[in-house]
């Protein structure tokens, strides 16, 4: 760690304490927030040791997709306010995805289902075929996304791919739907291994290692989603580096927590600075 970035770490939770504090609160519970958050940032910052291989998530960590969704979800809520408001529509859908997870999994084709079965439930039958079909398209149009790589991914990469890591992709969702986006992206040279798993349970990550030689304390794992993407990789010894999205699909909403494995960013490229 060199001094340039402790004093910048320094300085940034300097100005979060004044925003947040100001100045009534006394010196020893200043001195206590800043040191506990600066020991923080310091970790933060810390280059992570032994890795010798990189997993990236896909969704919204190298192409944006949930703003996509929630576009589809917000025209879907209005062609069904006939039967509720966009708020009951939206909890009733998420209700249904939920019940459907087990056996459809993760992807635009069981999103699609949810879409029809949750129209029929809500309108108690009665929704006409023209609003199913309009339905339907829509989470086809998710189908055909040019997943165009989000800021800093694709140069990232490119100096990464330079490197001596391997470097995976590893995603959950809909094989086929999973595999044309890498391909539009255009980021699929960039990497060893291509996973694409129902779910991203710990044993999914534990073959993930296997397949790219590594045990799981070489293995750093890159993703927007605390829930599929952190929390598994810390729980089999795997490192992580969490950059969330401006938004997350409600299903991945989860506690957060520290841990001396994990890093947290911002930008794409400070990945640069952690391995």
């Amino acid at each position: 760690m060199n001094d340039g970035r402790a004093a910048v770490a320094f300085s940034r939770l300097l100005r979060v304490f004044l925003c947040q504090f100001g100045e009534k609160y006394y010196f020893c519970r200043w001195g206590s927030y800043i040191m506990r958050n600066y020991k923080l940032e310091m970790r933060n910052m810390k280059k992570l040791d032994h890795i010798k291989a990189i997993a990236f998530d896909a969704d919204d960590t190298l192409w944006a997709l949930q703003t996509y969704f929630e576009e589809v979800e917000a025209e879907y809520c209005d062609l069904l306010s006939d039967y509720g408001s966009k708020e009951e529509i939206s909890a009733a859908l998420f209700e249904t995805e939920g019940e459907n997870m087990e056996d459809l999994g993760y992807g635009v084709k069981a999103f699609t289902i949810s879409l029809v079965e949750n129209a029929i439930k809500v309108s108690d039958g009665k929704v006409p075929a023209r609003v199913i079909g309009r339905a339907v398209e829509l989470g086809k149009t998710l189908l055909r996304l040019d997943a165009k790589p989000l800021e800093e991914v694709e140069e990232t990469l490119a100096k990464l791919r330079k490197t001596e890591y391997k470097l995976a992709v590893f995603t959950k969702g809909e094989l086929q739907d999973q595999e044309n986006k890498l391909w539009r992206s255009g980021l699929q040279r960039y990497f060893d291994v291509v996973s694409i798993v129902s779910d991203k349970k710990p044993e999914a990550y534990r073959r993930l290692c296997r397949e790219l030689g590594v045990l799981p304390e070489e293995l750093v794992m890159v993703g927007n989603s605390f829930k599929s993407d952190i929390a598994p990789a810390l729980k089999i010894g795997a490192s992580a580096i969490h950059i969330p999205f401006h938004t997350i699909w409600a299903h991945e909403k989860t506690e957060e927590f520290e841990h001396e494995r994990l890093r947290r960013i911002t930008h794409f490229s400070e990945i640069l600075h952690l391995v």
